[in-house]
């Protein structure tokens, strides 16, 4: 009976660790967002610079550093232009929450026919929970990148892209022109680029949640 109680303090702890550690992952998020687009901006478009294109309606980029880059925005697009790709950028906050949400899942699943999960068994629903996620986010990491570039024009009428409501139709011409495997071109690279590290991080969080629920005094009621 004691072991029982002491189990349940223990999920019951683990869930508020868990809504504590996402609640302060998504204030960072939405803050690192609004305050580091502008930099990703200018980088997008300084890393392009002088890349060709097949889509014609990219309007090409003439930047002599990050100043003037910051400058010609500004000057020919509006401050606002800084920001673009922010209403996607702030959906992909919630990525994480979305990969924890299945790693919970399915190690709950695996709890129901073990006592304990191993290294190995952490390691690879983390990677699987990471993969799911990127996998469901992908989409809007893709319309990010063209919202940072900034230089496709929406309309015959040459209107540059600036505004957030065009998320919509940005995927829809993807979608148009490349058909739905356009929408995750690259995917293959972010897999590689962030399911390793994702585990990884699943496995040092296990430890130290393990390690602060020892130093809290919760594994002296298992021997009680």
């Amino acid at each position: 009976m004691e072991y029982y109680v002491a189990l349940k303090q223990q999920s019951l702890k683990a869930d508020i660790l868990l809504s504590l550690f996402l609640s302060i992952f998504l204030v960072k998020g939405v803050v690192n967002v609004l305050l580091t687009t502008p930099l990703w901006v200018v980088n997008t478009r300084l890393k392009l610079q002088g890349a060709k294109f097949r889509n014609e309606d990219i309007v090409p980029t003439n930047y002599k550093g990050i100043i003037d880059a910051f400058h010609q925005i500004i000057r020919d697009e509006g401050i606002s232009a800084l920001w673009n790709g922010t209403f996607p950028s702030l959906l992909l906050v919630f990525n994480p929450a979305i990969q924890f949400m299945f790693y919970e899942g399915l190690k709950r699943q695996l709890l129901k026919k073990r006592m304990k999960l191993s290294s190995l068994d952490v390691f690879i629903i983390g990677a699987v929970a990471k993969a799911i996620a990127t996998t469901l986010t992908y989409p809007m990491q893709t319309v990010q990148s063209i919202l940072r570039f900034g230089r496709h024009r929406l309309n015959p009428e040459n209107r540059t892209l600036g505004s957030l409501r065009n998320i919509l139709y940005l995927l829809h011409q993807r979608v148009r022109r490349f058909g739905i495997l356009g929408l995750y071109k690259g995917l293959e690279a972010k897999l590689l680029q962030t399911v390793l590290t994702a585990a990884l991080m699943f496995l040092v969080y296990e430890k130290l949640t393990a390690a602060t629920f020892t130093v809290m005094g919760l594994k002296r009621a298992h021997t009680h």
